[in-house]
């Protein structure tokens, strides 16, 4: 087996894989989305956290129909030896490769400005929508009593909010670590921390495994674009 058939044959398993996985996570959606009761059955004593993903089957569906595309790109490009189809397959992983290492530097660069922006979002959500919107306050509640946090920043985030002057003042209950009613004395002193920070926190402990696993996925994606451009330029000798 000569150099270019073996490339081929690995070419065409590999991406076989990824259009399975695909059609998989694609299936997967469509079901989430339909009869979505039926997905949280089986979940069973998960369900009611998976319950905050409302739109987890419309994230399967797009990124199950990628894969698929892009399986179906892979393999047949290499099957047929179509350079078209292979030339369209590096230029999606390329573009697609190219978005990642964006949104990672501006994650690292603008760190700050990102937070602004969840602020600018979370904060009138906890003070006009939390308590009033059942959706929100699902979200919330469900993300808050999972992290043991509270609000985005702290308690504060929920001063002159629309929760306060329903509830007589005090603050949602994983605000305060006690049974007792969560007034602002009784938040000041438990300084339980803002979702926002206990997520940073979590990422930073875990930031050799998201390293890891980033890096394990832009070395697939650069292995793919060498594969197939390997096969572009090798087509005619063959």
């Amino acid at each position: 087996m000569g150099c270019f058939t073996f490339v081929k044959t690995m070419m065409i398993l590999f991406n076989l894989l990824i259009f399975l996985g695909g059609a998989g996570l694609l299936a997967v959606g469509i079901w989430v989305s339909v009869d979505g009761g039926s997905f949280l059955k089986v979940l069973g004593p998960f369900s009611s956290q998976a319950t905050q993903f409302v739109n987890v089957g419309y994230f399967c569906i797009v990124i199950g129909a990628i894969l698929v595309l892009l399986g179906f790109m892979g393999c047949c490009g290499a099957q047929k030896e179509s350079k078209c189809l292979l030339i369209l397959f590096f230029s999606i992983i390329l573009i697609i490769f190219i978005a990642e290492v964006a949104a990672a530097v501006v994650a690292l660069v603008y760190s700050s400005f990102a937070q602004s922006l969840l602020q600018a979002w979370a904060e009138p959500a906890l003070k006009n929508q939390y308590g009033n919107d059942k959706v929100v306050t699902q979200i919330w509640n469900d993300t808050m009593t999972e992290l043991k946090c509270c609000g985005f920043s702290n308690y504060t985030d929920f001063n002159n909010s629309s929760y306060l002057k329903q509830h007589s003042g005090t603050y949602p209950p994983t605000c305060c670590n006690s049974t007792a009613p969560c007034e602002v004395q009784l938040a000041q002193k438990s300084k339980v921390q803002g979702c926002y920070k206990h997520l940073l926190s979590e990422l930073q402990k875990n930031a050799n495994v998201v390293g890891g696993v980033a890096i394990g996925i832009g070395a697939v994606e650069i292995l793919s674009m060498i594969v197939s451009m390997y096969l572009y330029c090798h087509m005619d000798k063959n």
